[in-house]
Parts: structure tokens; C-alpha cells; sequence
């Protein structure tokens, strides 16, 4: 066993709601405590001075932090692109200097881009490139990170995405989750209609999904230009059919996914930056949880998400960073997640919640985002007294370790 302290504060993320609005007041806090840890799993949390008596008896390593400490639950990224290759940086300055999306893609820009320059990349290379940015999700105290497919938009190519996927999480200690999103928009090589996209990817690339394990999640991008939602309905059914979590880029720039991910009772539904009260207090009364992607609304400079509105409508609300090479090339949870709290005026307990426990639940992941006995040991440890200091200095302030099942994954100082 072992056992990392003292704490001047643990911030556990337990016993909060699921739904609806929280109050800093509501947060837990043990003062001058202690993490017991045996194999990956937390045992117990504490005051640190009683764990040293208890477990002096036994062979227990103590990792004792000199200064002042605090601790939150390593951090979850519900949503991102991580696998691609290649860079937008000329969309980025054509949009910044007022171009249009249409005028970026004539001009070459835009997903096909990506997708373009995927194609041409190895598994190998797609690897690299996940691993190099999943690291520094890592060193910014993000141990879990979703990571979607979508820049392949064939058989073959998703498959070589995923692929890749699951060869990055061999090599990291963060846990990559998957997911498969070849319905991110029409390939413009497909000789054929979008619903006979649809269906070949179905038809060929579902079950060898199912038969290789390499998600369990599929995604589709409802939008204009992308996928309308009755288009998109035998998709689902076969995907619930066959047994996958649903997830929805949904409300973006027009209404309409958050329909289809209540109607499919989606795990999550992802952007909602075009969500109107209407579609707000429909997402409240499900299930489902309401993903905020700040970055998406950084890198195109338009709306929030209404985070705001969702939590006092009695909606669940995670945030992710939604990296990718397009729209939110920034990749930083943390800092986009305080930004989000500023102009959405969020407690710190709600941008907290949204990047934990109900990041967690965006994932349909039970054992972590919380720090309580039986959950993953992962740990964000930053070097303060006050666990204010974290969102106060909107994302300049990163952690000095990060534990990820209960090993040292990161440690600024030796870095």
C-alpha cells in the first residue's frame, strides 16, 4: 500500500448531485488529510497523521509532500479529436480574417483537410501524434481522455484510426476511451447518397467494430451539412441494436441533435451552443448529459454553450476540451473550463463537477472522477493551500504531480 500526504486540502467530489446547479458550500473538503492507496484503487481518505498510525504496522510506503498541497480527482476530457494528422493553422488566420466557413473550404480548408492529411499518415504516425498530445493532457492533470475517430470517413480508415487509438492507450498510463464518429460528415470521394454512406459503414464497418472491441461508443455529427437527424435514425438503431453507448454532436450551429440524442437516449450530447430554452428544458428532463466544448467556442469565436441555463434548468453538465486541429486547436481542459465558468458565471463546485464526476458520467465511467474508496487513484495534485487558487488563475496554475492508478504518471519537477 501507500500513502500520499498531507493534504492541506482534499477535494473528493463526493456526495454531490448528478443534476442541476451546486454551490461551492456543497463541496467536501478534508483538511491536512491523507490518500491511502492499494494497487490502483483508493482504500480510504483521512486526517494523514491518523493513516501514519494505522498503517505503521505494515509495509506501507509513505510519499510525504513537503509545502502546501491540494488534491482533486484527475481531471476527465469527455471529448476530443486527438487522432489526426496535419495542421489548420491557415484555416485559423483565413477565419480570423473573415472568411467564411465555405470560403475556407473552397479554398482547400475545413474537415476534408484533415481528413486528407489522416489518410496519408500511418497507424504508427497517428500514434505518435496521440501520444505526444495525450502527454500533455497529462501534465495539465487529465487522466482519462476520450478520443474519436472521424478524419478517416471510410472503412479502412476509420479502422486505422481506432487502431491507432488502442495502440496509444497501450503506451500511455491515461486511459484513452474511444469512440467512433464515421458519421462526421459525407466523404466527398463517396460515389454515392449520405443515407448510402450510412449504410455501407453500417453494414461494414459496426460489427467488425463489435468483433475487435475496438469502441464501444458511436457518435454522428447532426448538423447542417453533416447529417440531418432523420437521416441519421437507422444508423442508431442498428448501433443500440448491436449494443453501443450513443453519444451526439448535437445543437452546434443548428437545433435539432439534441432531439435525437434524448430520443436515443444518449449517454451524452456534446456542444449545444445553438440550444434554446426549448431544447435546454428537454435535456434537463433526460438523461442525458449536456457536454459544454468552450474551446470550439474560443477557436470559432462564437457562443457558449448556455451552461448556465442547463444547470438551472436542472440539466447535468459536463465540459471538454473538444481538441482538434480545426475548431479548438487550444487543447487545454483547464484553462477552458474556468473561461467557460467566467462568462457562464459557474461555481467553482460546477466547473469542478463538469471536468470530474459528471465527466465521468458523460463517459458512462463509475470508477473514477470522485476520490472515495474503491475508485481509480487518480490524482491532480497541485502545490496550494486553497483549491481556489486552481480556477482563479484560469489555467496558468497546472499541477505539480499527477497519479494515475496509483503511480506517479507526472512530476513537474522532474520534467
Amino acid at each position: 500500500m501507500k500513502l500520499i500526504g498531507p493534504f492541506k486540502q482534499i477535494i473528493p467530489m463526493t456526495g454531490l448531485p448528478t443534476k442541476g446547479a451546486i454551490t461551492d458550500n456543497q463541496l467536501e473538503i478534508v483538511a491536512d488529510g491523507g490518500i491511502l492507496v492499494e494497487g490502483d484503487r483508493i482504500k480510504t481518505i483521512g486526517k494523514f497523521d491518523d493513516l501514519v498510525k494505522v498503517t505503521s504496522l505494515n509495509d506501507t510506503e509513505i510519499h510525504e509532500l513537503k509545502g502546501d498541497h491540494t488534491c482533486l480527482p484527475g481531471f476527465i476530457d469527455a471529448h476530443t479529436h486527438i487522432c489526426f494528422s496535419g495542421s489548420r493553422a491557415n484555416d485559423y488566420a483565413m477565419r480570423n480574417s473573415g472568411k467564411t466557413y465555405m470560403e475556407i473550404s473552397k479554398a482547400g480548408g475545413g474537415i476534408w483537410d484533415t481528413v486528407t492529411q489522416t489518410r496519408k499518415a500511418s497507424q504508427e504516425t497517428l500514434t505518435k501524434g496521440i501520444v505526444k498530445r495525450a502527454k500533455r493532457h497529462l501534465a495539465n492533470g487529465v487522466t482519462t481522455i476520450e478520443v474519436k475517430s472521424g478524419y478517416g470517413l471510410s472503412v479502412a480508415e476509420e479502422l486505422k484510426m481506432l487502431y491507432a487509438i488502442k495502440d496509444a492507450d497501450e503506451l500511455l498510463p491515461v486511459d484513452l476511451v474511444s469512440t467512433c464518429l464515421a458519421a462526421h460528415m459525407v466523404p466527398r470521394d463517396f460515389e454515392g447518397s449520405p443515407a448510402e454512406y450510412l449504410e455501407q459503414i453500417t453494414r461494414e464497418l459496426l460489427p467488425t467494430l463489435k468483433a475487435e472491441k475496438l469502441t464501444n461508443r458511436i457518435d454522428a455529427f447532426i448538423e447542417e451539412g453533416a447529417f440531418y437527424p432523420l437521416l441519421i435514425e437507422p444508423y442508431f438503431n442498428k448501433a443500440k441494436e448491436l449494443g453501443f453507448d450513443i453519444t451526439v454532436h448535437a445543437d452546434q450551429f443548428s437545433t435539432g441533435g439534441s432531439e435525437v440524442a434524448i430520443r436515443y437516449n444518449a449517454i451524452s450530447a456534446d456542444h449545444l451552443e445553438a440550444s434554446t430554452d426549448i431544447e435546454i428544458k428537454l435535456l434537463a428532463k433526460s438523461n442525458v448529459i449536456a457536454t459544454a466544448l468552450p474551446g470550439a467556442s474560443i477557436g470559432l469565436g462564437c457562443n457558449f454553450t448556455p451552461a448556465r441555463k442547463i444547470l438551472d434548468a436542472g440539466g447535468a453538465l459536463a465540459i471538454a476540451s473538444d481538441h482538434n486541429p480545426g475548431s479548438a486547436p487550444m487543447g487545454d481542459l483547464l484553462t477552458q473550463a474556468a473561461i467557460l465558468g467566467t462568462f457562464q458565471k459557474l461555481s467553482n463546485a460546477e466547473v469542478l463537477a463538469g471536468i470530474t464526476t459528471r465527466a465521468a458520467a458523460a463517459l458512462n465511467l463509475t470508477d473514477r472522477g470522485r476520490l472515495s474508496s474503491g475508485c481509480l487513484a487518480d490524482l491532480s495534485i497541485f502545490h496550494t493551500a486553497d483549491y481556489k487558487e486552481i480556477l482563479y488563475n484560469q489555467g496558468n496554475f497546472k499541477p505539480c504531480m499527477v497519479w494515475k492508478k496509483g503511480a506517479l504518471a507526472y512530476n513537474k519537477h522532474k520534467h
